[in-house]
């Protein structure tokens, strides 16, 4: 009897181990990424790496990527590759894969690189933009109308047209901008803006250039027109242009006047 309790104290003992050790092998804990998630074991962290190159990549309409897959995994179990992109060729090497897209048009897509290492799962994940810069920026010369002045630019060739911003420059300062986030179409498109503008006495002589800006997702690509020169103002500033023409030539006469006073003097004492 001496022996049966702790006889009955090692089996308990040896029962509560393997069922903690079970518990233990079967908890997992669900790691949420960037655009991912991943059941990973809660026995270590991390226990390899995934990585894919390049994380983001800006291209023009209708060109190829290549993207390289990459594991920390000795022994990785056949990386896989999730996109809405057309796949192409495929590199292998002993823990990395290179794929090839093809035709990139959307303005922008997320690639997923997948691998499995023992039985876990971990991924990484790059984003590809397509884009084209406008081919041209073209400022029409000002046409004076109806007593103001009608600005047209034409951008050319653009993508995506949604994220475009043109401005319009007067002598430095910004007279107008437009965001062109409503239009969401998925081809090269060609823009036109015009403005109506009134200008004014002083705005003669002063440039007039227009802008085009296209930001995505930190690249920001910026393209200008050769400048337009004002060179008359419009009828509403005709008031306030003679008023100052009028006061010039009054200051004229005045100095023309002492000045041929002076010369008689000078005149009659010789």
């Amino acid at each position: 009897m001496r022996f049966l309790l702790p006889l009955s104290l090692l089996v308990l003992l040896a029962a509560a181990y393997q069922g903690g050790g079970s518990a233990r092998r079967r908890r997992a804990v669900w790691v949420q990424g960037p655009g991912d998630t991943f059941p990973v074991s809660s026995e270590t962290e991390a226990p390899f790496w995934v990585r894919i190159s390049p994380t983001f990549k800006a291209v023009q309409p209708g060109s190829s990527v290549w993207l390289n897959c990459s594991s920390s995994c000795p022994l990785p179990e056949g990386p896989s590759l999730h996109t809405g992109l057309q796949r192409g060729k495929t590199l292998n090497g002993s823990n990395w894969v290179s794929f090839q897209l093809l035709d990139v048009r959307a303005w922008s897509s997320d690639v997923h690189c997948y691998v499995t290492c023992a039985g876990i799962t971990q991924g990484a994940t790059a984003r590809i933009n397509a884009y084209k810069p406008p081919h041209s920026v073209i400022l029409e010369p000002p046409v004076l109308e109806d007593g103001k002045y009608t600005l047209r630019c034409h951008v050319t060739h653009v993508f995506p047209v949604g994220f475009l911003v043109v401005t319009l420059r007067h002598g430095g300062r910004v007279i107008y901008s437009e965001n062109l986030k409503r239009f969401t179409g998925l081809d090269l498109a060609n823009v036109t803006l015009t403005y109506e503008y009134l200008a004014r006495p002083c705005d003669l002589w002063q440039p007039v250039t227009c802008h085009a800006r296209l930001s995505l997702d930190g690249l920001v690509v910026r393209s200008s027109s050769a400048p337009m020169t004002i060179f008359a103002w419009s009828p509403a500033s005709k008031p306030l242009a003679s008023t100052s023409i009028a006061a010039l030539v009054g200051i004229l006469l005045i100095v023309g006047a002492a000045y041929l006073r002076k010369y008689l003097l000078m005149q009659s004492r010789s």
